[in-house]
């Protein structure tokens, strides 16, 4: 969910559509978007806002399926980059993981999970909100680790919420030519 995401400058909310209809990419998709990936249908069914100060925001999306649930992130810093990520739970990162984070202030530089080594890249502060549900000022604190393996394939993604409230991620990246039949909403977008 949070990997750096697709950032871009603040602008003044407006939630009319800027694609072009006869050309939707994936950086186009919005809540309530449908799209194939896996030889599967996707619903984007939620959209959250991570704001990273100095009026930088990126976009994070639940996607969903018959049967079952991805987390889409997008970055592009020059380079198109995008990841999707299960939501897993911390334990399963290290039993006492939760313990090391609140008494480090921060996880540990590596994680093996599965086999694979994960190492820390960054540390990241913002607030987060689901754009569907919470008004921009209603915002939640939190930071987030990433972490990729050795040839930046696969990452994990660690957010933390207050003292100890815990999310984490894993998963991999994926090419944008992966995504098809990307259609919009029939819905009307609602401004927060």
């Amino acid at each position: 969910m949070a990997f750096g995401f697709f950032k871009k400058k603040k602008k003044k909310e407006d939630k009319t559509p800027h694609y072009d209809p006869n050309n939707i990419r994936i950086t186009d998709i919005r809540a309530g978007f449908f799209l194939e990936y896996d030889a599967k249908t996707w619903e984007v069914a939620e959209e959250y806002e991570y704001d990273w100060g100095d009026n930088e925001f990126s976009y994070s999306f639940l996607l969903r399926s018959a049967s079952e649930e991805l987390y889409l992130s997008l970055e592009n810093e020059g380079e198109l980059e995008i990841a999707l990520t299960n939501k897993i739970r911390l334990i399963k990162l290290g039993e006492d993981l939760d313990d090391q984070i609140a008494e480090n202030e921060r996880p540990p530089k590596t994680i093996t999970y599965e086999g694979v080594k994960y190492y820390r890249d960054n540390e990241s502060p913002g607030y987060y909100r689901n754009t569907a549900t919470t008004k921009r000022e209603e915002s939640v604190e939190m930071v987030t680790w990433d972490y990729y393996d050795d040839d930046e394939e696969k990452t994990i993604s660690i957010e933390q919420f207050g003292e100890r409230d815990f999310e984490a991620y894993i998963g991999e990246y994926v090419e944008e030519y992966e995504f098809s039949n990307i259609l919009p909403s029939s819905e009307p977008p609602v401004a927060l």
